[in-house]
């Protein structure tokens, strides 16, 4: 394995394009919503560089109108996971051993890729099968994926780089990063394109063969990752492209004892169970296997009586409402003071109800479709119980229409119980519950907040007081991974805040980090000695 390391300038963020109307780049991206809902493709499975088609299809829809089918997609089942499982063993040794140059290499162009010639492409795909508007589209599909690929190869060359300590008498000492043998198992979700691509190139990036089955809501831009990667000139077999089933995919996967890993976001029990059958078979395995994933998230607000009353407001709209609610970071609950409601309660009405919601191709909308039947029957529940509790109340929207598209209305609700339904479990979904407490139970309610969900993925604290501020981080220094002052609860972004957060949301392992990519090599030190003793005869045994 040749890791020489050469100089690589700390990346930029890509920077958002804003697609103001009489842009080009609005022309640009309607054109792309034009081409991509005018005609229906067919998604093979593509399997050590070759497409696969089983006949054992899946649907691509749009979500805010599910009349409109976008193509159709081939299911791979055990026998095609067994395929993928063995071109990517047949792939490792090759692709192991190349450079470190050469591998990044692909992912830079990759990026460059998805800047510039596949944009609007990957952008209006996004939009169009997950239902994002296209400003949550770009930062999503477009800047994200590229600044992943950007800095985990930046990340990649950092780490390489650490080195132990040279003893100056005649020894080398030196470590070598290895891929992990076997192949990682990606598995990636539905709302964002970037971690469908982030989930398998960050192993591949450091040399691991990948089989990654996407959700099968957002097929058709994990496709297009694909082939991107594809044209960038990754080798065939290094990730094989597998979408289908839970079970069908992922039971086979998980039994193969040249499981690596996993490398995983979804819901907290999916990858419990995961991890369960995991240890049920890990005598099986030749190696014990790595296991990476961010799950659910029940995440915070939190108001001192000092906070800003507007930032607040703005904080909870677009933490609650952008995108649905449907990001693991999603503001879902908070805790306002007694003293600030008065203030607040006109101005989250005022924002509320000047929230469009509709087809992502007006984009005068702000919130479009949840993705899926399930997902809005799931929100559909959480309403019903909060117009039939005696602990809640909807205080705004709490309507939901599936006739067209799969709408649900933003929804505020106000909880009497602070450990009510929807304070306590991840809906993802547009609606946010509020509680208000006592202005002089701030610490009380601080620790509330921290016992009341099993996650601990996102939260944030607003206060123009040092003192409550620097309480907040006290009492919820283990209830969130990424911790936000005066802001909402979502948005990190690579190489500034990276993601991930612990208990019931999953391992910590920081997405966007040299953190997540040491996860992914073990580690084999090598000494040399020049001058080698001759005699095994130490100088204490002299008489």
């Amino acid at each position: 394995m040749y890791n020489s390391v050469v100089n690589m300038p700390f990346p930029t963020n890509e920077p958002n394009i804003m697609y103001e109307k009489g842009s080009i780049h609005r022309k640009k991206i309607e054109e792309a919503l034009k081409k991509i809902s005018s005609q229906q493709v067919e998604i093979p499975l593509i399997i050590g560089g070759k497409e696969i088609k089983t006949g054992d299809m899946g649907k691509m829809i749009e979500p805010h109108k599910h009349a409109n089918v976008l193509g159709q997609y081939h299911k791979a089942g055990k026998k095609e996971v067994e395929m993928a499982i063995q071109a990517a063993l047949k792939a490792q040794n090759e692709w192991e051993l190349m450079s470190f140059e050469q591998r990044a290499a692909i992912f830079l162009k990759a990026a460059e890729l998805i800047s510039t010639k596949y944009r609007y492409e990957i952008n209006a795909i996004t939009m169009l099968n997950q239902s994002k508007n296209v400003f949550q589209a770009e930062i999503d599909a477009a800047c994200e994926l590229i600044d992943f690929l950007r800095f985990n190869a930046y990340f990649m060359r950092q780490i390489y780089e650490q080195q132990p300590m040279h003893n100056p008498k005649g020894v080398w000492n030196y470590v070598q990063y290895r891929p992990i043998e076997g192949f990682v198992f990606a598995v990636t979700p539905f709302n964002f394109t970037a971690i469908g691509g982030n989930l398998p190139t960050a192993p591949a990036m450091m040399g691991n063969v990948v089989v990654w089955k996407p959700a099968s809501t957002a097929v058709y831009a994990c496709y297009k990752v694909m082939r991107i990667l594809e044209e960038a000139g990754l080798p065939a077999g290094v990730i094989n492209f597998v979408p289908g089933s839970g079970a069908k995919v992922g039971d086979p996967a998980l039994q193969s004892p040249d499981l690596a890993g996993i490398h995983f976001t979804g819901s907290t029990a999916t990858f419990q169970n995961m991890w369960k059958t995991i240890g049920t078979n890990i005598h099986n395995y030749k190696n014990y296997p790595r296991i990476v994933g961010e799950t659910g998230g029940k995440d915070f607000i939190v108001a001192h009586p000092s906070a800003q009353v507007e930032p607040l407001v703005a904080a909870i709209t677009r933490g609650a409402f952008e995108y649905q609610g449907q990001k693991c970071s999603a503001a879902s609950r908070a805790y306002i003071p007694k003293s600030l409601w008065p203030q607040l309660k006109p101005l989250i009405e005022r924002d509320v109800k000047s929230l469009k919601m509709g087809d992502v191709r007006d984009n005068t909308n702000f919130v479009n479709a949840v993705i899926d039947k399930a997902s809005f029957e799931n929100c559909k529940a959480y309403l019903q119980h909060a117009k039939d509790s005696d602990d809640a109340e909807i205080l705004l929207g709490g309507g939901a229409d599936d006739s067209v598209g799969y709408f649900v209305e933003p929804t505020v609700i106000l909880a009497k119980d602070p450990k009510y339904k929807s304070m306590v479990e991840e809906i993802f979904g547009p609606i946010i519950t509020i509680y208000i407490y006592e202005d002089e139970k701030y610490e009380e309610t601080l620790k509330l907040c921290d016992q009341t969900s099993i996650y601990a993925l996102t939260g944030a604290i607003f206060s123009q007081d040092r003192m409550a501020t620097n309480k907040a981080l006290e009492i919820l220094r283990h209830s969130a991974g990424n911790f936000y002052i005066n802001d909402k609860p979502t948005g990190s972004i690579v190489g500034q805040q990276p993601f991930g957060g612990a208990r019931g949301s999953g391992t910590d392992d920081k997405a966007g980090s040299y953190q997540n990519l040491l996860r992914w090599v073990t580690t084999r030190s090598i000494k040399e000695t020049f001058n080698p003793p001759t005699d095994y005869r130490y100088p204490f045994l002299e008489e």
